[in-house]
């Protein structure tokens, strides 16, 4: 039978109805449907490509993910305590313990999950020096001929590229040259720390001495390598503010915990978003992909554009694992 002009233009505007409403009811079905999320990471770049990923998620349960602030530790816990904003992906815990507690500890946030595990620090120095003098320990540096070594200002201590002031690893450092008893032979250089680094990369590369702190998920260990161009310096006995115990399995000791960086979130945010809650347990993020992204960044891919392409990138290769975490989430807004 053949349809007049009218009853045509009236069955296509039925179908188009019903797309609407189909649309319309699909997008009330997601949880975060009229919800905003910020996130905040600190000013160093690297992180920004785990805040990313865990802004993807947040997006396709719905929410009106704002652009990420950057702002200092202390006072992103702070703003996350107060509701000024929602989540980070970078409580080092246990080294922000004392942020963490500071702003409210788990009163006012949320924190369940491991997002990254296996995040290490300490104080490396290049592995040609430490073979030839026979230095293993951080506290092999009280003898003035050997902390001379890294002299790079002519003063006779030795030069440590030290942690950014806020940081939490500056307290680590602090309490350490007073409780080895170091004062007199080792200067904790601070400021800008991807200076610091670079100025301490260009050095290595000239053939003198260098001593750094450094951790990972972080570039660093691409450029120079442990055990292969550096090799990790070693304490006398486990010594920090958090009263923790830092001697690994292997009877090695670096003087600081192994770290994971969990996601903390405004804890009544969260108990109002039981998707969002769920999905921030449930996230975790290889700390081998981290570095990789990080060393893209070192090697001039390090504009936002390009981090959420390594984003996307990575989303991609693990699309199922992506999805399982969203899907999971949403039946937790059931």
């Amino acid at each position: 039978m053949k349809r007049s002009p009218l009853m045509a233009g009236m069955l296509s505007g039925v179908a188009t109805l019903a797309l609407t409403l189909s649309s319309a009811v699909s997008a009330a079905d997601l949880p975060g449907e009229g919800v905003s999320v910020q996130a905040f990471h600190s000013p160093i770049a690297e992180e920004k490509f785990q805040t990313i990923v865990v802004n993807k998620a947040l997006e396709k349960l719905g929410y009106d993910v704002k652009e990420i602030k950057e702002v200092e530790y202390s006072a992103g816990y702070t703003a996350i305590s107060n509701g000024d904003i929602t989540y980070t992906t970078v409580n080092w815990f246990p080294l922000h313990n004392t942020m963490y507690k500071n702003a409210g500890g788990d009163d006012t946030f949320y924190r369940e999950g491991e997002y990254i595990k296996g995040a290490a620090q300490g104080y490396l120095i290049d592995k040609k020096t430490a073979e030839k003098y026979g230095i293993t320990k951080i506290t092999d540096l009280k003898d003035p001929k050997l902390a001379k070594l890294f002299d790079t200002n002519g003063d006779g201590k030795a030069d440590l590229a030290g942690c950014n002031a806020g940081w939490g690893c500056e307290g680590v450092i602090e309490y350490q040259l007073d409780e080895f008893k170091l004062r007199d032979s080792i200067s904790h250089n601070q400021g800008q720390y991807a200076a610091i680094i670079s100025d301490t990369i260009a050095r290595y590369k000239e053939g003198e001495p260098v001593l750094y702190y450094t951790w990972t998920p972080y570039w660093v260990s691409g450029k120079l390598v442990p055990g292969k161009d550096v090799v990790w310096l070693e304490v006398p006995y486990s010594a920090n503010p958090n009263g923790t115990d830092t001697a690994l399995a292997n009877g090695k000791n670096y003087g600081f915990d192994i770290n994971s960086e969990r996601i903390v979130a405004n804890k009544e945010w969260a108990e109002e978003n039981p998707a969002a809650a769920k999905l921030f347990s449930i996230m975790k993020l290889p700390i081998n992909a981290v570095n990789a992204e990080n060393m893209m960044i070192a090697n001039g891919e390090d504009s936002v554009e390009d981090i959420e392409r390594h984003a996307d990138l990575w989303i991609k290769a693990n699309q199922a694992t992506f999805d399982g975490w969203v899907s999971e989430a949403m039946k937790a807004a059931e």
